[in-house]
């Protein structure tokens, strides 16, 4: 399993999922102009694609310079409809005044070349009609096109998010940007829609989205656990993820109660797959033992080592095996799902200048090519799936982490066989227990003019939340060079945070701290801690496309399986004791020198903690039936 700290926030460990759907209308409009400026000829085309639902919408804008390199830039446009208000930007700094909108370049993206584009988006409500607006302007330079008649699908790209800058230090940075529509209202979520219509492709076919019309492989050791509890019946046919956590997993189960081997369960698979009838099957299987795995914890510390010779074995104990035995052809007709390395490349990003291990993994460059090797062997099979784990927003959402963490993972990528069409996707909040969605606040929410980015919770973070954190993430990557079909996958299998500690509406404070702790749902001690957290409960279930630009929310981290033992254990495991799983522990300066958070008595990683089980099921939101 695993932990991870970064400067200012941190994870947790690992584990697994599955997913449904939801499809919004869109529309699109484009427009282009040419005209001369005193000192350059401004010339745009903007595309605006909108997917809405009742009353709320999501969308993507893409800013194409036509004419003279741009050194900075301001799209302003206007809404037709005095209802349409803009709640959350991103990758811009979003301001309204009555219909007007004006969004300002941010540093990362304000230099356009000719032909150069950029990709910016938001979220916001609507009442009465939602008709695309058509008077865009750049520099104050009209674009006037002709609206384009809505397209048949949606835009690949447009879900919550904020803008993705890295991170800036309380002590550093300047004021906060702050759109107007700061008020604290709630943020609209998309409704639930019906599945998009799934067309039944041939066995092995590689699909775009391995979770749509497929059902998914339930894992017997976990169910087992799960139907053992009082209750846990409710839950025990939910699709988890299958941990290969060391050598030894690949033939004999990976911890606890987990005794099967990877074979055992794709046999397993297969039977269950001809049992379901025509849907593929999905089982999706974690890969997890780069050496100086979780460099920068101890509850998940690997096997391997990068002093001994560790990334060899990786590549032909390890990889090599796990791709033969899915290679063999009764497992043809699976979807197998690959989740890549938990905490690996973000690690690279954080973790180097605090922990040795990091270093050597950074130095070796063990963790780039041992990522580049499992690409290069599982992207090879049509019917495997790859997707690249990318930590979550409270370890990522800085300005200083963000792009940095985009550059490495399109380095990564490119140094495969396949470059970037070798990674299928990216999945966030894998085992952490990071909010899907923070309903009551955004990232421009002002608080008696302060944003809530200058609370102590958010400290300065562009996100909130997953959803948001995802959705930029993803446009990141595009706008870097990855294809639109990549899709994320969000790990929902700890982070509904129901219960009676749930708020039902936003706080009235106007103090901010007091504003968000009151209305944040994610009712950790702080974004940092990632240990058996108390007051955790499951989240939304496994389904596929439940979001433009996602996959699936999955449950990769099976729940009631310990993040790490709350005191020193022996096992022959290679997991070492971690304070940030002791109840007792104060904190550092990774999570504010604040109490930990974690629940005592838990066992080992991996290991079943079943008073850790009972409380998710107590607190899921949705809550369980």
């Amino acid at each position: 399993m695993r932990s991870t700290p970064r400067p200012g926030a941190v994870s947790s460990t690992v584990r697994r999922g599955l997913v449904a759907a939801a499809v919004l209308a869109l529309g699109s409009t484009a427009a282009v102009a040419t005209a001369t400026s005193a000192s350059a000829a401004v010339s745009c085309k903007v595309n605006y694609s909108a997917s809405e639902w009742q009353g709320g919408m999501s969308v993507n804008l893409t800013i194409q310079n036509l004419g003279d390199a741009l050194n900075g830039w301001t799209l302003a446009f206007t809404f037709p409809n005095s209802g349409q208000k803009v709640s959350q930007g991103w990758s811009g700094n979003w301001s309204q005044s009555g219909s007007n909108v004006t969004v300002t370049a941010m540093d990362w993206n304000k230099s356009l070349s000719t032909g150069g584009s950029t990709s910016i988006g938001f979220n916001g409500t609507w009442s009465g009609s939602n008709p695309a607006p058509t008077d865009f302007k750049i520099n104050g330079v009209s674009c006037n096109g002709t609206p384009q008649s809505p397209s048949p699908s949606p835009s690949p790209s447009a879900s919550p998010s904020a803008s993705p800058s890295p991170r800036v230090s309380p002590s550093a940075s300047p004021s906060p940007r702050v759109s107007p529509s700061a008020s604290p209202s709630p943020r609209v979520s998309p409704s639930a829609s019906p599945s998009p219509s799934y067309s039944p492709q041939p066995p092995g076919t590689h699909v775009d989205n391995p979770y749509a019309g497929a059902t998914g492989y339930v894992n017997p050791d976990w169910s087992a656990s799960a139907r053992s509890e009082p209750g846990g019946s409710r839950v025990a046919n939910v699709s988890t993820a299958v941990w290969l956590d060391r050598i030894a997993a690949i033939s004999s189960g990976s911890a606890g109660n987990n005794s099967m081997g990877l074979r055992d369960h794709l046999d397993e698979a297969v039977e269950q797959d001809a049992a379901n009838g025509s849907a593929p099957l999905t089982i999706q299987v974690v890969i997890y033992d780069l050496p100086n795995r979780d460099c920068s914890a101890l509850a998940s510390n690997g096997e391997l080592k990068v002093s001994q010779n560790g990334l060899a074995r990786y590549k032909s104990e390890y990889i090599d095996v796990i791709a033969g035995i899915m290679a063999d052809s009764k497992y043809s007709n699976l979807r197998i799902v690959t989740i890549i390395e938990p905490d690996s490349l973000p690690n690279l990003i954080t973790n180097v200048n605090n922990f040795q291990a990091c270093q050597e993994a950074q130095s070796s460059g063990a963790y780039v090519q041992g990522v580049q090797y499992a690409l290069n062997k599982l992207h090879a099979m049509s019917n495997v799936y790859t997707y690249v784990d990318a930590a979550h927003h409270a370890w990522l959402g800085w300005d200083t982490n963000f792009q940095p963490m985009v550059n490495l993972f399109h380095q990564v990528a490119t140094g495969t066989t396949a470059g970037v069409n070798s990674i299928d996707g990216f999945i966030v909040n894998t085992a952490n227990a990071s909010a899907l969605t923070e309903p009551y606040f955004n990232i421009n929410t002002t608080v008696n003019g302060q944003s809530v980015r200058q609370s102590h919770w958010i400290d300065w973070n562009w996100y909130v939340d997953e959803s948001s954190f995802a959705t930029g993430l993803r446009n990141a990557l595009v706008a870097k060079g990855f294809p639109n079909t990549i899709g994320m996958l969000v790990d929902t299998s700890r982070n509904g945070w129901g219960g009676s500690a749930r708020p039902t509406g936003p706080s009235t404070s106007t103090n901010v701290d007091t504003f968000v702790n009151e209305s944040r749902v994610d009712r950790r001690i702080h974004a940092g801690n990632w240990c058996n957290q108390s007051g955790a409960g499951m989240g939304e279930r496994p389904r596929a496309n439940p979001a433009t630009g996602f996959d699936a929310y999955v449950w990769i981290k099976p729940p009631g399986e310990s993040d790490g033992a709350s005191s020193a254990i022996e096992n022959d495991e290679g997991k070492g004791f971690d304070r940030m799983c002791d109840p007792t522990y104060t904190g550092n300066s990774l999570n504010g020198n604040n109490m930990s958070g974690a629940l005592p008595n838990a066992p080992v990683s991996g290991h079943w903690f079943s008073a850790q089980f009972q409380q998710l099921m107590q607190n899921a939101y949705p809550p369980l039936s």
